[in-house]
């Protein structure tokens, strides 16, 4: 490790050649899943940010590419409601929407997202994250492509932050103990 950032890793869960190697793998998937459809994969906002760029590298068919940017308001104990601050540029109508998140944790923000995006009438609706915590759901709601079961840790890199740091970090790792976030914390508060 070689940077100021690198130097609060605990440890490594996923290199950047294990991160470019599935998500190669997701791309052929999709392509193959895709064929002759045209999909609208729908970036959410800071997070995704680098998966949604390999990703639409490695997806060999057309696609659009749109982002969305969401918030939640309210304290950890009632997780208030989600408020989306930029919507799609593109129509929804008619799409095979591709919502493409960095991380799945409890569920509550993906779930809103694609309830609302149901309503725009996509003529499909699926959804692709690099990182799942499917054991830490409360939102009954899944991927239809997942990169990596992760563990319930408070993970960093790849577009994953602590306090707006450590997305440009090329892998996945954990933080030291005591510079991060509080028991009971999930991911998607710290958006």
């Amino acid at each position: 490790m070689s940077n100021f950032l690198e130097e609060d890793i605990e440890k490594v869960l996923f290199s950047h050649e294990q991160l470019e190697k599935r998500i190669k793998e997701m791309g052929e998937k999709i392509s193959r899943d895709y064929e002759g459809k045209y999909p609208l994969l729908i970036a959410i906002l800071r997070g995704a940010i680098m998966f949604i760029a390999d990703l639409s590298r490695a997806i060999t068919i057309p696609i659009n590419l749109d982002f969305m940017v969401c918030t939640r308001y309210g304290s950890k104990d009632q997780p208030g409601r989600v408020r989306i601050l930029k919507d799609l540029e593109l129509s929804a109508q008619g799409r095979h929407l591709l919502i493409v998140e960095d991380v799945i944790d409890n569920g509550d923000t993906l779930f809103y997202l694609s309830n609302t995006l149901k309503l725009r009438k996509p003529a499909s609706l699926k959804i692709c994250t690099l990182f799942d915590k499917p054991y830490r759901r409360r939102a009954p709601i899944q991927a239809d492509y997942s990169g990596f079961i992760i563990p319930d840790r408070f993970v960093v890199g790849f577009g994953l932050d602590y306090k707006e740091k450590y997305r440009n970090l090329p892998f996945l790792g954990t933080l030291k103990p005591g510079l991060c976030r509080a028991p009971g914390e999930t991911a998607e508060e710290q958006k």
